[in-house]
């Protein structure tokens, strides 16, 4: 089976929700920005840091492109991966992908607590990371609606129930 991608902003939920749905699934899982950073011994924030975010979007198309080749993996991807380099192609004609639309405030109030992990908003104050979440957002869900299939939050609380109960 061809990899499963699944797009959407970040602390929308795709490597919480893929690796319960790669278990279920008997699925491999892989996160992109967590095989990134095993495979240059760096975390995205470093990376970011030493050699910008142009070099970091070069290497997260290199290495989505070697993913590509793994077949029965469900792929969780980096909230602005689909944006650069024709990436949200690249992944439409190598597999399945899957948007996760989810609301702006559940957004803000995942990544607000955890903003220091997130090198695109870790300088900013809560205020600004709401505002940088929308105009983000604007920005890039013409790439996350390329998708082959889009899930919304109430359909992802659905699957997250039917996976692994409510809580």
């Amino acid at each position: 089976m061809e990899p499963i991608y699944l797009i959407g902003f970040m602390g929308s939920g795709k490597t919480t929700l893929g690796k319960i749905l790669a278990k279920h699934l008997n699925l491999d899982f892989i996160d992109l920005d967590l095989y990134i950073e095993n495979k240059y011994n760096l975390s995205i924030h470093e990376i970011f840091d030493k050699y910008g975010e142009i070099y970091f979007r070069t290497i997260e198309h290199d290495t989505l492109k070697e993913l590509s080749k793994f077949n029965n993996t469900i792929i969780s991807t980096g909230g602005g991966t689909p944006c650069y380099f024709n990436n949200i192609s690249y992944m439409n004609d190598n597999g399945i992908t899957i948007f996760f639309d989810e609301d702006i405030d559940v957004i803000y109030n995942r990544l607000v607590n955890d903003k220091n992990k997130r090198p695109l908003i870790s300088n900013l104050s809560n205020s600004e990371i709401y505002k940088y979440i929308e105009s983000t957002l604007d920005l890039r869900k013409k790439y996350y609606n390329n998708c082959k299939f889009k899930i919304n939050s109430n359909g992802l609380k659905k699957l997250s129930e039917q996976l692994y109960g409510s809580n």
